[in-house]
Parts: C-alpha cells; sequence; structure tokens
C-alpha cells in the first residue's frame, strides 16, 4: 500500500498522457463521486437505497452482474460501494477492471480505479495488477504497466505473461527478453503462454538468436506438443526465412489449430511462396478447419504473387457464397489480386464498389497504374482523391513514385519530392527509402546519399537502396563503404542487402571480403536463399575461382537464368573464356533458354579466345532466338568481329542495327582504327555526331588511336584539344599515351618529350613506355634512356621495359650497355616474356614459341618454311632478324632459334588449311619488322590473306601490302 498522497500523485499522473478530450475533470470531487454522478449517473436511482446495505450483499450483487454480463449494472454498483468506501476488495477491483477491457469509452475509469485501489491498500494486490498491467500494456503504457507489476505483492504466471505480452505488443523485444531471464532466475517455471510471449516477442523485435536460446528451453521442458507455443515457434522461422525450421515444428506439432495454418499461409504468402500457402491451405481443409477471413486474406496474397489468377477469382467466389462480409483487409486483398495480376478493368471495379474513404484502397489503384507506367492515370486518380477528402499517407507518394521511376520520368518524381516535403512525409522512412531508390537507379547518387544521411530513422530499406544503387553504376568501393556504415549503426542486412555487398564484392574482385559477407549469410539465415546464391556463383566466378564457383552452382537446388548467366558472365570477366563457353554449351544442353546476358557473356567471351567459328555459332543462334535487334547482343558481336579480324563482319554487322548508341560508335570506330581503317574511323566519328549522340572518354581513345595509325599528327592533336574546349571531357593518362604515340610514330620524339614534361598530370608507366617504344624504333637513344628510367622507377619488375631499353641499344650498336640492361634483368630476377603465336586448323589451337621443335610436325614446318624462305629471296626479300645480336652471338646460335613464333604458325597454316581459307593468326607481343616484311611477301608469292593480331593491332596482308601501310 500507499501513502494517499502518493495515491493522489499517481492519479495525477496517469491522466496526463490521455488526450485533451479524454483527461479527467480537475475537481475536488472524490474519485467515488466522479464514478457515482459523472459516468454512471444511474447509480444514484438504482441503488438509492442501498445506502446502508452490507457489505456481504453488495459483493453478492457484484458477482451476480458479472455473470449476467451486464456491465453498466455492475459498474454502478461498484460506484456504491466506491461512495461507502467500505467493503471493497480485490474481487471488486478486478470486476471493474474486467469491464473496462475492450471499451474505450470507459479507458478514463481505469487509472480512477487504479488510485482507488492504491488509497485501498490495494495496489499491490496481484489479482487487479495483472488486469492494469494488460489494460495499460494495450494501451501502450508500458512504463505504467511495469511500475504495477514491480508493485505487486505477490506474482504469478498470469503475472509474467501479462508483462512479457505487454512487451511484445509494443515492439519492446529486447525488454521481453530480459524480463524472462529475470523470471528464470527467480525460479518461476515458465508456462506455455509465457513461452509463447516471448517468442512473440523475439520475433517482432527480430531477436532470431535469443528465439532459438528459447527454443531450446522449450525443448528441454517437454512444451514442443503446445499448440501455442509451436505457433509461436513457427511464427519466428517464418519472420527470418527458415522455412525448413518452421516446417519442422509443424510436423512435430500433435495437434494444429486455426492460428497455425493462418501463420504459415500468411507468412509463405508474404514471402512470395505462394504455392507453398496454397498447399498449406489444402493440407488445413483435409485437418477439418475452415477458413476464416484471416485464411482467405492470405490465400488472396499468395495468389498475387503467383499469379495465379484463376485460383484468386475462385476465392473471390467462396467469399460471396460463404456470405463473408469483406472488411477492409479482405478489400484490399482482393483488389491487390487484381493488381498484380494485370486485371486492371476488375481491379477498377473492386475500388469502385469499395470503401472510397479507404486510403489502402486509392493506393493499390496507384499501383495498379504504376505497373503500366501510366503517369497520366496515376496522377488524375490522386488527385481525385484529395478531392475526395482521402488524405493521403506514407504509402501513397511512394506509388506515384515508383510509377515515376519506371516510366523514367526523374524530374516528375523531384516534384513528387517536393510535395512529400511540404506535407511532412519526408522524414517517413518509406517514403525516404523509395526516393533513394529512384535517385539511385538513375545515377542520381549524391542526392540519393543526402536523403540517407538526413535521415533520422534509417532502416534496412533505405540502406540496402543505397548500397544497389552504387552496385548499379560500378561504385563498388562506395557500395562496401555503404554496408559497412549501416552495419556500425546497428542494421542487419536483409537478403538483397547481402546479395547487393556480394555484387560489389565481385565487381572489384574482392574475395576477401566476399569470404566474410559469405560467412554473414550463413548467420543471418538467408542460406537458402536464390538471389543470394547467384551473386556468390558469380563472385567466385568473376575472382577466378572456377572450382568454388562450379560448386556453389551445383549446389543451388532451384537453378534459374540469373544463376547460369552469373556463371558465364563470371567466367567471362574473370578470363577464364573457355569455361564460360562451356557453361554456356551445358546451359543449352539442361534446355535453359539464353537471354540478352547469355549472348554477350558468351558473344565476348568468344571475342577475347578470337574464336571466330564458336562466335559465328553463337551469333546464328541470336538469330534463331530473335536478339538480333537487341543493342547489347549486336554490340558485342561488333566487337567479335572486331577482334577476330573480319572487320567487314564487324561494318556490317554494325549498318544492319535498328538502333544505336554511343557502345555502338565507340566499338566500330575503335575497331577500324585497330584494322588500320584510320580514316573510316574519322568518317564515323563525324557521322556519330551527326546523329546527336556524344562522344565519350571512350571514344576519344578510339579517334586517337586512328590518328596515330595513320600518321595523322595534327588532326590527332586538334581532336585531343576539342575534348576539353568543346566536348566538357577531362583527359585520362590514356589520352596521354595516344598523343604520346602519334607523336612517337611520327618521329617527333622532341616534341613527344616536351608534351609529357608538360602534362597537367603525372606521366604513368603507359606513357614513359609508349615513348620508349618510338625511340626504340626511330633509334633515339638519349629520349629512349630518360623514358626507361623513368618507366623503371614506376615498374621496377616489368619485364617489357628492360627488353624494349635493351633493344634500343642493339639497334644503335651500343652492345655493352645492351649486356649491362640483361644482366640487370638478371640481377633483379626480371624473365623476359617470351614470344608466342595462335593458329587454329581444324578445330585445334597450335601454340608456337620462338625457335619451336615441340611441334609433332616440326621438321615438315621448318622445312616448308626453308622453301618459302628460298621463293622469297628470288623476289627480293632479306632476312633482317639479326639486327638485335652480335656477329659472335649470331654464329654460335643454330639458324633455327631466330625464326619467331608468327613465321612457324604461319608455314604450318599454309600446309594444313586450303587454299580459299584466310591465315588468321594471334600474337602475344608486338610484331618484328623482319616477320612484318616477311608476311608481305608470304602473302603476294602463296597469294594467300593473312590475318595477323599483335598487342597493339590488327595486320592484313595482301597482295604484299599491309593494311596498316607499314605505319604501325
Amino acid at each position: 500500500a500507499v501513502a494517499p498522497a502518493q495515491a493522489a500523485d499517481l492519479t495525477s499522473s496517469t491522466t496526463s498522457n490521455l488526450p485533451a478530450s479524454r483527461v479527467l475533470p480537475r475537481t475536488n470531487i472524490s474519485p467515488a463521486s466522479y464514478l457515482d454522478n459523472v459516468l454512471h449517473p444511474v447509480a444514484p436511482k438504482v441503488f438509492g437505497s442501498m445506502t446502508r446495505r452490507a457489505a456481504a450483499s453488495l459483493n453478492k450483487s457484484l458477482t451476480g452482474f458479472l455473470a449476467h454480463e451486464d456491465p453498466e449494472k455492475l459498474l454502478s454498483l461498484f460506484a456504491a460501494k466506491v461512495r461507502q468506501c467500505r467493503g471493497l476488495g480485490s474481487v471488486d477491483f478486478a470486476c471493474a477492471l474486467r469491464e473496462c477491457r475492450g471499451n474505450g469509452k470507459r479507458w478514463p475509469l481505469v487509472p480512477e480505479i487504479h488510485a482507488k485501489a492504491i488509497t485501498c491498500g490495494l495496489g499491490g494486490d496481484r489479482i487487479a495488477g495483472n488486469l492494469l498491467i494488460d489494460l495499460y500494456a494495450k494501451k501502450g503504457l508500458v512504463q505504467r504497466a511495469r511500475h504495477v507489476f514491480e508493485q505487486l505483492s505477490a506474482r504469478d504466471n498470469v503475472s509474467w505473461v501479462a508483462m512479457l505480452s505487454g512487451y511484445a505488443k509494443n515492439g519492446l523485444g529486447e525488454e521481453a527478453v530480459g524480463l524472462y531471464h529475470q523470471m528464470h532466475r527467480s525460479g518461476v517455471v515458465p508456462t506455455p503462454y509465457v513461452l509463447s510471449s516471448v517468442l512473440s516477442a523475439c520475433t517482432k523485435a527480430a531477436l532470431f538468436e535469443q528465439g532459438r536460446l528459447v527454443h531450446v528451453q522449450v525443448y528441454k521442458q517437454g512444451l514442443c506438443s503446445e499448440t501455442v507455443v509451436g505457433n509461436a515457434l513457427i511464427a519466428l522461422y517464418l519472420r527470418f526465412r527458415s522455412f525448413s525450421l518452421a516446417e519442422r515444428v509443424f510436423s512435430e506439432m500433435p495437434y494444429c489449430d486455426r492460428v497455425t495454418f493462418n501463420t504459415l499461409i500468411s507468412r509463405h504468402a508474404q514471402c512470395g511462396n505462394g504455392e507453398s500457402a496454397l498447399e498449406i491451405f489444402e493440407e488445413m481443409r483435409l485437418s477439418g478447419w475452415t477458413p476464416d477471413c484471416v485464411t482467405i486474406a492470405s490465400l488472396l496474397v499468395a495468389c498475387a504473387s503467383t499469379g495465379d489468377l484463376n485460383k484468386g477469382k475462385q476465392l473471390h467466389s467462396y467469399l460471396l457464397k460463404a456470405g463473408m462480409s469483406p472488411d477492409y483487409i479482405i478489400e484490399g486483398s482482393l483488389l491487390d489480386l487484381y493488381v498484380k495480376c494485370g486485371d486492371i478493368v476488375d481491379a477498377l471495379k473492386i475500388f469502385k464498389s469499395g470503401d472510397r474513404t479507404n486510403v489502402v484502397l486509392w493506393n493499390l489503384m496507384l499501383v495498379a497504374y504504376g505497373q503500366v507506367s501510366d503517369l497520366a492515370k496515376s496522377f488524375d486518380l490522386f488527385c481525385q482523391m484529395v478531392a475526395a477528402g482521402v488524405r493521403p499517407n506514407q504509402f501513397t507518394y511512394p506509388c506515384l513514385l515508383r510509377t515515376c521511376t519506371y516510366a523514367g520520368e526523374i524530374n516528375l518524381g523531384e516534384q513528387i519530392h517536393s510535395l512529400s516535403i511540404k506535407t511532412g512525409f519526408e522524414s517517413d522512412m518509406y517514403v525516404s527509402g523509395v526516393l533513394i531508390d529512384m535517385y539511385s537507379k538513375y545515377g542520381w547518387l549524391d542526392k540519393a546519399q543526402r536523403i540517407l544521411e538526413i535521415l533520422e530513422a534509417k532502416d534496412v530499406v533505405s540502406w540496402t537502396s543505397m548500397i544497389a544503387g552504387y552496385v548499379q553504376h560500378e561504385f563498388c568501393k562506395e557500395a562496401l563503404e555503404t554496408f559497412k556504415d549501416m552495419q556500425l549503426f546497428g542494421i542487419w542486412p536483409d537478403n538483397i542487402g547481402l546479395a547487393s555487398a556480394i555484387s560489389a564484392c565481385a565487381g572489384i574482385k574482392a574475395m576477401r571480403q566476399g569470404l566474410q559477407i559469405h560467412s554473414r549469410v550463413y548467420v543471418s539465415g538467408y542460406s537458402a536463399d536464390v538471389s543470394i546464391w547467384n551473386a556468390l556463383v558469380n563472385l567466385y566466378a568473376r575472382c577466378g575461382r572456377s572450382k568454388e564457383a562450379f560448386s556453389l552452382f551445383e549446389a543451388v537446388e532451384h537453378k534459374d537464368k540469373i544463376t547460369w548467366n552469373g556463371l558465364v558472365s563470371g567466367f567471362a570477366q574473370s578470363g577464364l573464356y573457355e569455361e564460360a563457353l562451356e557453361v554456356f554449351i551445358k546451359m543449352y544442353q539442361a534446355g535453359v533458354k539464353y537471354n540478352v546476358f547469355t549472348f554477350v557473356s558468351s558473344i565476348s567471351a568468344s571475342a577475347n579466345l578470337a574464336d571466330i567459328k564458336q562466335g559465328k555459332q553463337i551469333h546464328a543462334t541470336v538469330t534463331k532466338t530473335g536478339y538480333t535487334s537487341e543493342t547489347e547482343v549486336a554490340n558485342a558481336l561488333i566487337s567479335l568481329y572486331g577482334k577476330c579480324g573480319s572487320i567487314e563482319d564487324a561494318k556490317m554487322q554494325f549498318f544492319e542495327m535498328p538502333e544505336r548508341n554511343d557502345v555502338s560508335w565507340n566499338t566500330i570506330i575503335t575497331s577500324c582504327s585497330q584494322h588500320g581503317r584510320g580514316l573510316e574511323a574519322l568518317d564515323l566519328f563525324d557521322q556519330m555526331k551527326q546523329e546527336g549522340l556524344k562522344p565519350n572518354d571512350v571514344t576519344f581513345i578510339g579517334v586517337l588511336a586512328a590518328c596515330s595509325h595513320v600518321g595523322l599528327v595534327e588532326e590527332g592533336l586538334g581532336y585531343f584539344e576539342s575534348m576539353s574546349s568543346e566536348h566538357g571531357i577531362h583527359p585520362r593518362p590514356d589520352h596521354y599515351a595516344c598523343v604520346v604515340d602519334i607523336l612517337g610514330r611520327a618521329g617527333q620524339l622532341d616534341r613527344a618529350r616536351k608534351f609529357v614534361e608538360e602534362m597537367p598530370v603525372s606521366a604513368n608507366a603507359m606513357v614513359w613506355r609508349t615513348l620508349l617504344s618510338a625511340c626504340r624504333v626511330h633509334k633515339n637513344i638519349e629520349i629512349g634512356e630518360l623514358a626507361a628510367k623513368c618507366l623503371l622507377e614506376l615498374e621496377p619488375h616489368d619485364s617489357a621495359s628492360y627488353v624494349l631499353l635493351s633493344n634500343a641499344y642493339a639497334v644503335t650498336g651500343k652492345w655493352a650497355y645492351r649486356d649491362h640492361v640483361r644482366k640487370m634483368m638478371k640481377d633483379r630476377g626480371v624473365r623476359k616474356e617470351p614470344g608466342r603465336s595462335w593458329i587454329e586448323v581444324k578445330n585445334v589451337v597450335h601454340a608456337f614459341f620462338v625457335g619451336d621443335w615441340l611441334h609433332p610436325l616440326a621438321h615438315q614446318i621448318y622445312k616448308y618454311l626453308a622453301d618459302l624462305d628460298d621463293r622469297l629471296t628470288k623476289i627480293g626479300y632479306i632476312q633482317g632478324n639479326y639486327f638485335l645480336f652480335q656477329e659472335k652471338e649470331k654464329e654460335q646460335k643454330d639458324p633455327t632459334a631466330f625464326v619467331h613464333s608468327e613465321k612457324l604458325a604461319v608455314a604450318f597454316g599454309l600446309m594444313s588449311l586450303p587454299p580459299s581459307m584466310p591465315l588468321r593468326v594471334i600474337k602475344n607481343l608486338r610484331v618484328c619488322n623482319d616477320c612484318h616484311t616477311w608476311m608481305k611477301f608470304t602473302s603476294e608469292v602463296m597469294r594467300r590473306e593473312i590475318v595477323l593480331r599483335d598487342v597493339y593491332r590488327f595486320h592484313h596482308f595482301n597482295n604484299g601490302n599491309c593494311s596498316c601501310g607499314d605505319f604501325w
């Protein structure tokens, strides 16, 4: 019991948080008088003659009224007893408090009855206290409920259940778990209802691990068979998508009620497992349970998720036949069904026949028009909504914003953003999450980031939208930093966040971070999520870990196109081109249909292997499946033919495209440039500008390379200057290297050196290597030594730098310096990359090294080569590959040791391929002067076309000429 003064304080505090219209009047009237005369004026009339009745008679009357469920008379009788201030016991207060439950009009009585109980010395009474805890908790006054709980003289299981349930219903999961541990330490054996309450709290507060621990205690106490506990466990595991654990609990329950089935159906439907929800419904019917409104609403959601409109219409008919009155949940579920199934006509009928004051129905119709990207009808409906007096809520603006996102109307979405600010919804997590998603999808990442920063209550959707936006626009480092910040903020990532973070790791090949996130997947309970598995397959494939990628791929139970494409594209992007094509073939054998991403990845793999035969086969499949009109596929085909030396096929593919984007133009310009068709590349560049496409930094790489390959010095410098002056493009190191190459190939080495010295950025290795290469060609050892010195400081372990400098000394006859460079290489452990060439003959790729005798037909190849050299010598060919060696070195070496790999590949091709077939050879280094001259003579004598792709460009040899014009 507490003192009267304390009771008065408590009475005052209990009314302080009530709305102004519901606060008890501040008068000197006692609680008894207030109950008697204000709230229940009938009391004096009925009980006017009872003022002197005995307490026993009054108690008997109270219980009688309770038995006959006459709350008004019971409360009036309680008021009479309060006026007498005698004979009040815990039963009286309990009876009065029970009649206040579920009736908002009687809520003001609760704090007054509580105050009177305190003055009567019953503040710690267990029976009345349990009811007070329940009433306060349901009203959201959790602190008052906890105060009553702490003041109880004795607690029973009802007390613990009431307080735990109160915490759970108000989203205070951690407090509920803490109270449960306090109960456990107190030695109170939990009842099934206690365990059910704490499990519900864990579910609502996303405390998965704590819920698992409670499950262990449930198992130890043998309460797994209790239906109420099983229902709570099922809800917990379904909340975290642990469907297998939920199914296991369900299968072990001896008795299931309607709540069990409704929980399973509802959660499966919400998670998009519509087919599973419908299967559980069939099991529910076989168990003898008839569906209620909750069941039907959940099943409608399930049908909507699977797109099963016919099943949904059957449920709609069942509703009408069963005479179920459609409440707002049923109306919303019905409308959601027709909207998601794309039946706009029937959706509009449901909407017009429904409650037009229900904002949910308006929002769903906005979603319906958003699905078909009908902005006009969306905004017309929004205007009707405002005119009807229906106030938009936090879900209305996201519906409009999503429509703007689907339609690509980002500027209109910005106006909706302004409207949400004016109406006070900008700080809403849901609105902000959609705004972040809209801005990030269209590359307005700074604006999206600002919204995230000013948002006080950030949720997982806001963070995940930002991470996904960064990944979409290939800002992978920023995505991983945001992912880290989200966890520091205390937000546990969901399946979408984890999949996006894994994709970010794949984008920058951050395998270490990817492994950490992979481990996090299992801890988070998302080990069965397909989107995460697909991202992991792509991560391991892109990082070149083929065994792990294949292992993960095989472990995916239900493989979809994304799974297959993740493996194909991952291998293609990591340089495992043969593995990518192998998966492409397996995909066909498995009966999986190709899509745009499959074709782009497989064509790119063929292009990088220079496998034109495989590429043409894929091209044929593209034509059969009707994907030739897809811009991305056509761009990949242009690149394929360009990289395989078939420039005419590349041009034909380009000009047949129905629509071209900047990638199309960049690809064909670069291809023409690499094939020595610099003037054609520049003409295409002019056509690109005439069609209104804005060139980018990649475009100018192709343009500058074209100028370099055809010796257009002043034109190339003019294009370089126009990058910043006309197009607002800041040159990158690659562009500076192109300018150095333009000047160096033309022999203007002093001008090239001055250009490098005056560059606004520090020259990188590519710039110095380009200058050094030009110095070797033009025998300028002075500038070559400067370039080599700077290059070796930047890349002391790059063999190409030493080789270029060594050859520069050799061509100028400085043999001592050449030997010094070779010794420096040996001392530093730098090994020269050996020259190697490849040619495909009868579906087999043959590789050759310099002076190679490893080929099974080596003797025949060298004999054929000797005969060919004799024929070439007669028409003027003079071997010139000895200039890098001194006379003594030449005498000591076998003459075949000077035969470069491309000569062996060409000789083998001439021996093995039909006369009408061009020879296509690939070399990993730049072709030397001697081999270049030899191939020109060979093409004339043998009347064969030879296409050689070296590390820099293509050379098309035909009738004694080369496409490069001897300028390479």
